[in-house]
């Protein structure tokens, strides 16, 4: 017999389990009102829940909740967690037979839940033998673009990303992992949803930026690790110049170059002389060189290094010489704007400068 005041897909699947769990959340759906959305695979309630004002929770908000039994549904989950603190949005993975996927997620108003649902759910028997793994969910929330052009500098990349939001916290640009003379971006977004709706929004836009064709994909942890290898430099702050020195190394950059005034800035915070070590990792189109750097700086515990991309103004010029300067503008620069990265505790290694 069908329902016609249930939702379409509880028509189709209710069929499909025992008759027990049929009844009891039909009872459940009619007896609360409760809005169950069907989307992609799995079944939400809330997100927002009714009632809600504001913005949606910060990131940390969410639990995993894993080892349910397949044929384990809402009327039994939403309760239990319920106990411990407003739910924001439950999600519960779906099979297209109607069974779940054995796992679920449940966030929450605010990371206190999430705390709460962890401490008082994790181990929770929820049936003989069935204890349920309930953790910190890991949402994504970063993103890279790759393929962007040599040349773009961040500001430029930043007024591109503009129409994306608030929600982007942190922009870096770095040389791209591929052996082509391009950059990749990463962002790191305030919460899922907000980067996932960047990401639809950059591919929808025929993946464009900056005039080039670009790949929009999520941060993969492999890449991740190796940009924070990349980026495992000492934390900028331990250099914050005060503002004369600053202003006294920018009037020698503009004088006799930015290793001198480097050497000049360092001098006056008593660090002593930087030591240059650079290797060039390859050659590209249009007189492009790759170099791989490292700036050991006497008085401070851990030297700065990434990779670098700079173009030579003619054959005889030394490639080695235009990274040494390329690489002692950028750190000036970088200490200018006295920025720490959201990825790395370090300063932001790679920057392409085109001499």
């Amino acid at each position: 017999m069908r329902h016609s005041n249930l939702p379409s897909f509880l028509q189709q699947w209710c069929e499909r389990v025992n008759p027990e769990n049929k009844a009891a959340l039909e009872a459940w759906v009619r007896e609360t009102g409760i809005r169950l959305v069907q989307v992609n695979g799995q079944r939400k309630y809330g997100g927002p829940p009714p009632g809600w004002v504001g913005s949606p929770p910060p990131s940390g908000s969410e639990v995993f909740i894993g080892r349910l039994p397949q044929d384990v549904y809402e009327h039994q989950l939403i309760p239990l967690f319920q106990r411990v603190g407003r739910l924001y949005e439950f999600r519960l993975m779906m099979t297209f037979s109607g069974l779940n996927r054995g796992f679920a997620y449940a966030r929450y108003s605010s990371r206190r839940g999430a705390q709460a649902a962890i401490a008082t759910l994790h181990n929770h028997q929820l049936r003989p033998s069935c204890q349920l793994l309930v953790c910190r969910s890991t949402e994504k929330c970063e993103l890279t673009v790759d393929g962007l052009p040599p040349s773009l500098n961040r500001r430029t990349l930043l007024l591109a990303l503009q129409p994306l939001g608030p929600c982007l916290q942190e922009t870096l640009l770095l040389p791209s992992p591929g052996s082509a003379p391009s950059q990749i971006a990463l962002l790191k977004f305030s919460t899922h949803r907000a980067a996932a709706m960047a990401k639809k929004a950059l591919v929808e836009g025929q993946s464009r930026l900056c005039g080039e064709q670009v790949a929009v994909e999520w941060l993969k942890p492999d890449l991740k690790q190796h940009f924070r290898q990349q980026l495992a430099g000492p934390s900028l702050r331990f250099l914050r110049p005060e503002g004369s020195q600053l202003a006294q190394s920018r009037d020698r950059l503009g004088t006799q170059g930015a290793r001198a005034a480097l050497q000049l800035l360092c001098q006056r915070m008593k660090l002593g002389s930087p030591v240059f070590l650079t290797k060039c990792l390859g050659t590209g189109p249009a007189g492009w060189h790759r170099f791989w750097y490292q700036v050991v700086i006497p008085g401070h515990p851990v030297p700065f290094s990434g990779l670098i991309w700079v173009v030579l103004a003619s054959e005889w010029q030394d490639g080695h010489e235009v990274a040494k300067d390329a690489v002692s503008a950028q750190l000036l620069e970088t200490l200018s704007e006295s920025r720490t990265s959201l990825w790395s505790p370090g300063a932001e290694a790679g920057i392409v400068v085109r001499q």
